[in-house]
């Protein structure tokens, strides 16, 4: 029987999770919603969901904490950002290629330094979980330093992070420059270190076709073949300007995209950041390979790169998550980044759905890594990471929930007026992280 578990914990509030992509069984179909719900975890598992009163009669003597005025949600899942560049958010007046210049290379330069490693990584996983996400696919630097300064800081949290060390050849300064071999070798250390040890995966990360040459991009492919359920992490048609100057690098490549799929990058597990400026054939491509998009609307909104047409996506079954893209994107807060992405859906004269949000932020981002058996959800079974949501968590949006007359109004406020005080509670594993 359940009630004899030693580990069992219960967490009562409103509770709602996506369970299916809005765009393929409608909206109605897509989630679960308890009003009045109860979660229990066993150490690290999630073992019930559902209604608080039928539940509780099978755990007669459960510890349960209670939030009123709350929603508990999966943990976000943020698809795309760097942990480098907390220095540099919120730079001011430039787009894609003079941000690199101009900010982001100088900054990463400093992490040859592991303890300026380490200092960042602890900075960064704090503002993450104070925001209520709880899995990122993150890129490092070029120093293999980078990498393991990372993946100490998130083992000391035991959360599911996805990290790799940027691979770049060329098109960037001498210090910040490493050579296909050098990549490869450092890349399969650290694989063969972090890769699948606890709940750290690795994923291999050339920065962007400029900066990679075709050599270094082979031995991306090269590792991707080596090793078991490894990430492919890096960026796709951001800018026109970068479009451009790709085509220039690479004139016998069909488009961007096609720079990758020549050098075998395109899997399952193949994640491009933004995918703004893609042809039908290149969201063909993707699909095929099952390969997803990380949208990413702060960033392209505040380095003008353009506006994801997440319509065509979903027309060619393509996976997409959520990005923070920090820090070119201008906050950690998923809520905060839904809210842009609305505003960008809304500029190509459509609509946002909440529970589309929703999902894109949680089971949508778990699908694009292929951790929705594990996280996501919060369905039996899963990893216990999850959040609390605090309806009161300032005035204004006390007050306008108040007026709600609908989950979906609820929802859409809490992802407008919403931000990383809404977060009551982070819980990691079945733990909550106190955040210091």
């Amino acid at each position: 029987m359940p009630t004899k578990l030693t580990h069992l914990k219960g967490w009562r509030s409103a509770i709602l999770h996506s369970i299916a992509d809005p765009n393929d069984v409608g909206i109605e179909q897509s989630y679960e919603y308890f009003p009045d719900g109860l979660l229990v975890t066993n150490k690290d598992k999630i073992i019930a969901l559902g209604n608080a009163e039928e539940i509780l009669k099978n755990y007669p003597d459960l510890a349960v904490q209670h939030y009123p005025d709350s929603l508990i949600l999966p943990g976000f899942i943020d698809t795309h950002i760097h942990y480098p560049q907390v220095d540099v958010i919120g730079s001011y007046g430039e787009q894609l290629l003079d941000w690199l210049n101009n900010y982001t290379f100088p900054a990463e330069a400093k992490f040859s330094d592991k303890e300026h490693a380490k200092k960042i990584a602890h900075i960064f996983l704090k503002e993450l979980l104070s925001c209520g996400t709880t899995t990122a696919l993150v890129f490092g630097t070029v120093h293999k330093t980078s990498v393991d300064a990372f993946f100490e800081c998130s083992e000391q949290y035991n959360l599911r992070m996805i990290c790799g060390k940027v691979m770049m050849d060329r098109n960037a300064p001498d210090n910040l420059v490493d050579t296909p071999e050098s990549s490869y070798q450092d890349s399969k250390e650290l694989i063969e270190k972090w890769h699948e040890k606890g709940r750290n995966l690795y994923a291999v990360t050339p920065r962007f076709a400029p900066t990679s040459s075709s050599e270094q991009l082979h031995k991306a492919g090269q590792l991707l073949r080596e090793h078991n359920n490894l990430y492919l992490h890096t960026h796709l048609s951001e800018n026109t300007n970068e479009c451009d100057w790709v085509q220039s690098l690479f004139p016998e490549a069909d488009n961007y995209l096609d720079v990758y799929n020549r050098h075998n990058l395109l899997t399952e597990r193949s994640v491009f950041a933004h995918g703004i400026h893609l042809c039908d054939s290149e969201y063909k491509t993707l699909a095929q390979n099952g390969s997803a998009i990380a949208f990413c609307p702060t960033s392209n909104l505040f380095l003008g790169s353009g506006l994801f047409r997440l319509d065509k996506a979903e027309q060619h079954n393509v996976n997409v998550g959520l990005g923070t893209d920090v820090g070119g994107g201008t906050s950690f807060s998923m809520l905060q980044t839904i809210n842009e992405a609305y505003k960008v859906i809304q500029l190509q004269n459509t609509r946002l759905n909440p529970f589309k949000s929703l999902y894109l932020a949680t089971l949508g981002g778990a699908k694009s890594l292929r951790l929705e058996d594990k996280v996501g959800n919060l369905a039996v079974n899963t990893e216990a990471d999850f959040i609390v949501l605090d309806y009161k968590a300032t005035p204004l949006l006390d007050y306008r929930l108040s007026q709600s007359k609908s989950l979906m109004e609820t929802l859409f406020v809490l992802m407008t007026l919403g931000d990383d005080r809404c977060v009551k509670h982070t819980i990691v594993a079945g733990e909550e992280i106190k955040i210091s």
